[in-house]
């Protein structure tokens, strides 16, 4: 019985140290269990994207097949009015997806921190010139801008979608962490680092911003959700790159090519649940970055 229990607690002891190797962040967010959920679903989804050559059978734009014909052995979810396999764009479209919310999520993170720091720390006439910008981005309307620099720009590109994206999507991040930093400003240690004659840039980037990781982090999940489903939404409309392959294009082509009168439901279906999935894997990640800044939070 003794040997038993000695064998327990060495086994216990060797899984805890594992578990000490690994970054602390990372045992928060795993030990939530929807944090971890949707840490799976987003591995599977980069898996996807990343092997997707292996993954689909066909290439996205090869049509080549008999046209808008139901799932079947040789095409799990049917073909495309024009003959290209639906599942093989379904594979591809997850790149599309992952590369936009992920670039566009990261410059628009990128420039509501570097503005709402430089106007919440320095306040003054730069804070109101840049609240003033802030304000502005706040009160346009989004959606309309979005189509209207979407349709008339004269480059079409996945490049351009980003830009968009990016640009009228930072300022209510901004905002957020110009509120923040406000609250920070006045705390003992930044009044010790500025007393200790600390720059205003250091005083900032190793001050301010380390305590505000997990707010950062959360703007760019929320963010990265806004810029997919913003993809999604104008490739929808049909202001997408057409040359690009996403679940947004095969919504606009399954749409207009009358996927609900030929019953392929298939094609209609699949890129609406899997834009759907992917979404709900980066709300279920964000459960796991509230408990980081929230220890109230944290599983066992």
């Amino acid at each position: 019985m003794t040997s038993i229990d000695t064998e327990g607690v060495r086994v216990t002891a060797l899984a805890a140290g594992r578990v000490s190797r690994l970054p602390g962040w990372f045992v928060i967010l795993w030990r939530n269990r929807k944090c971890r959920i949707g840490l799976v679903m987003l591995a599977a989804f980069v898996a996807v994207a990343v092997l997707a050559p292996v993954v689909a059978p066909y290439g996205p734009r090869v049509d080549e097949f008999a046209a808008s014909t139901g799932p079947s052995g040789a095409h799990w979810l049917g073909t495309t009015a024009r003959g290209e396999d639906v599942f093989s764009q379904l594979v591809y479209g997850a790149r599309t997806s992952l590369v936009v919310g992920l670039v566009a999520g990261l410059l628009t993170t990128v420039i509501a921190v570097a503005v709402g720091l430089t106007a919440g720390y320095l306040q003054g006439v730069v804070d109101e010139v840049l609240s003033f910008f802030i304000n502005l981005g706040l009160v346009i309307p989004v959606l309309p801008l979005m189509i209207v620099l979407a349709g008339y720009a004269p480059v079409k590109g996945l490049g351009l979608i980003i830009i968009v994206i990016t640009v009228t999507g930072w300022a209510f991040g901004a905002r957020i962490k110009r509120a923040q930093i406000i609250t920070l400003r006045t705390r003992d240690y930044i009044t010790a680092a500025k007393f200790a004659g600390d720059s205003t840039a250091r005083i900032i980037a190793f001050e301010i911003v380390p305590n505000m990781i997990s707010l950062i982090v959360v703007g760019f999940m929320g963010s990265a959700l806004g810029a997919i489903g913003a993809e999604a939404g104008l490739a929808f409309l049909g202001l997408g790159d057409p040359q690009t392959t996403s679940w947004g294009t095969m919504l606009n082509q399954a749409s207009l090519g009358g996927a609900l009168t030929t019953g392929q439901w298939a094609w209609l279906v699949a890129p609406g649940l899997v834009l759907a999935l992917l979404i709900t894997s980066f709300t279920l990640i964000n459960f796991g970055i509230d408990a980081l800044s929230n220890p109230h939070l944290r599983e066992d």
